[in-house]
């Protein structure tokens, strides 16, 4: 089963965020709890870890800005 990656909620006010980057490569193995991107807000760059571990796939490509709740990828 596909755990969705979500861009979070960092902040009270926080509704968008930029991917600054991914720190695991599209098809690579994310492990659960370990940093899996780098979302950049209005106030400050943040990892953000891995909600579950398996395969990485990415939909979502860094440089751009989301919505809280967007969906960046996948892990399966």
């Amino acid at each position: 089963m596909a755990v969705d990656i979500i861009l979070p909620k960092l902040g009270f006010s926080m509704s968008e965020g930029q991917l600054a980057e991914w720190l695991v490569a599209d098809g690579g193995q994310a492990v659960e709890g370990e940093p899996l991107f780098s979302l950049e807000s209005d106030k400050s760059v943040n990892e953000v870890e891995a909600p579950a571990s398996g395969t990485l796939r990415i939909l979502k490509q860094p440089g751009e800005t989301y919505e809280v709740g967007t969906v960046l990828g996948t892990i399966e």
